[in-house]
């Protein structure tokens, strides 16, 4: 595929360029040249587009209009500003979607987009060309710490990218083949019966990198290493996004593909936020976006190394601006350095969604984590759902490895489990597979129910 991705890089980007007046290189060359600038530097050009946006947004979209008087006064401290903004949850955003458009924007002129809608309603949503384009910028960025050229060969393993028809779908997949340089496996078809086909057409395609839901990957390393089958090809790393990706599950795709493995975090809906650099720290993008981190149940913001809620301000999204967005994810920020030449700041944890955080008896949260821990030292079972639908109640999906299964096992798992919980019920259901949702991700731990539902009365 050396071919293909030198007409890309040598030819179709350059077009793109001249004829669609695409920016996502220049994009990444600003971000290039940012990379190695000095912390105080990147904190004063962060808060500068802050600034800015701010300054846009409260003259110009309806939902921020009420804090125009506020931004008066606290215009030389944005940072304290934003925080008397209210926080931007998915509900309340898609109650008033409307009211986050821009002044004499046309939504027909923009690109809709929507998120995944694994754990409930979809949000849909509006971004313009050039937030898209720094994004990909941020992306490419990404990879090229670990060698990865825009252009270079990849097998993706990836969900449905919408609900497409048959015409569409195939349009897609022809686009993500000649015109990027990608072949699409789909991550509901992994089966041990399919295995050597898959493998011929990886083998065949001989990528320059794999890329996909930590899940899918781990579960095509998995069916590789119980079958003693290696690619046979050398990779420049295999690139995680989309899901939590656990040790184990990283030790897995090591041993499997003999290639580093790359951590990507970002959202449909928040970007491209952050990328693991080559020392394996994860680069939070300050210059495309201000991120701030709250406590999950008071909502004030946390020290350094605290995990908390993440809430994300796009600096670059004037069209549709979402200020102190809350994603739906826990992570912890850094205040350490990097030894790597890169300066961008550090995200110290990703702890996955908020909502694989869990509510004990006595009000107090557990993450969906603990019980990944528990079950990992137990033989008995190859994988598990656990699901909070109330804080009393909750469903625990379990996959057996029959010839290691003892009912003792089950046992301790549930011992663990209102070990942190309290005295709750759980119903305990024996399946082939835990499938993945319409997104093509696997979710192991699910709260349905509020976070403050279990709080002991003051």
């Amino acid at each position: 595929m050396a071919v293909t991705g030198f007409w890309i890089r040598q030819v179709q980007w350059p077009l793109m360029e001249v004829v669609k007046e695409n920016r996502t290189r220049p994009y990444m060359q600003e971000l290039k040249l940012a990379q190695h600038l000095s912390k105080d530097m990147l904190e004063w050009r962060q808060r500068e587009k802050l600034v800015k946006l701010l300054d846009h947004a409260v003259h110009n979209v309806a939902a921020y209009e009420p804090y125009r008087s506020t931004w008066r006064e606290y215009r030389e401290a944005p940072e304290r500003f934003v925080q008397k903004l209210p926080i931007l949850d998915k509900t309340l955003f898609r109650r008033n979607a409307e009211q986050y458009l821009s002044k004499n924007i046309r939504p027909d002129k923009l690109i809709a987009n929507r998120t995944g809608g694994s754990t409930g309603e979809p949000t849909r949503f509006y971004l313009d060309r050039p937030t898209v384009e720094r994004y990909e910028a941020a992306r490419w960025l990404g990879l090229s710490w670990h060698g990865i050229r825009i252009g270079d060969p990849c097998v993706m393993l990836w969900g449905s990218p919408l609900e497409l028809n048959q015409q569409q779908a195939r349009t897609y997949r022809f686009k993500e083949r000649w015109l990027k340089n990608r072949l699409l496996l789909s991550a509901y078809e992994l089966d041990e019966r399919r295995l050597d086909t898959q493998l011929k057409l990886i083998r065949r395609f001989r990528p320059a990198y794999l890329y996909g839901y930590a899940s899918a990957l781990y579960t095509l390393s998995q069916m590789m290493l119980a079958r003693g089958v290696t690619l046979g090809i050398p990779l420049k790393a295999v690139v995680s996004t989309a899901e939590s990706l656990h040790e184990h599950q990283r030790r897995a795709l090591e041993a499997a593909f003999a290639a580093p493995v790359v951590n990507e975090y970002g959202a449909r809906d928040g970007g491209i936020i952050a990328y693991q650099c080559q020392a394996g720290n994860m680069h939070a993008f300050s210059e495309n976006s201000y991120l701030e981190v709250v406590d999950p149940l008071t909502r004030i913001p946390v020290f350094p190394g605290v995990p908390g809620a993440l809430l994300v301000t796009d600096l670059h999204n004037t069209s549709m601006p979402r200020l102190r967005y809350q994603l739906g994810d826990v992570v912890a920020l850094s205040g350490k350095s990097c030894p790597c030449p890169v300066s961008f700041p550090l995200l110290e944890t990703i702890d996955g969604r908020e909502d694989d955080m869990f509510i004990s008896q006595n009000g107090q949260y557990v993450h969906g984590h603990y019980f990944n821990h528990i079950v990992r030292n137990l033989d008995s079972f190859r994988t598990f759902q656990i699901v909070q639908h109330e804080p009393q109640r909750l469903s625990l999906r379990l996959v057996k490895e029959p010839e290691r299964f003892l009912p003792a096992d089950e046992a301790r798992l549930l011992a663990g489990i209102r070990s942190a919980l309290g005295e709750v019920s759980v119903q305990v259901s024996y399946v082939e597979h835990i499938p993945p949702s319409s997104s093509g991700k696997v979710r192991y731990a699910i709260r349905e129910c509020p976070l403050t539902s279990a709080l002991p009365p003051e």
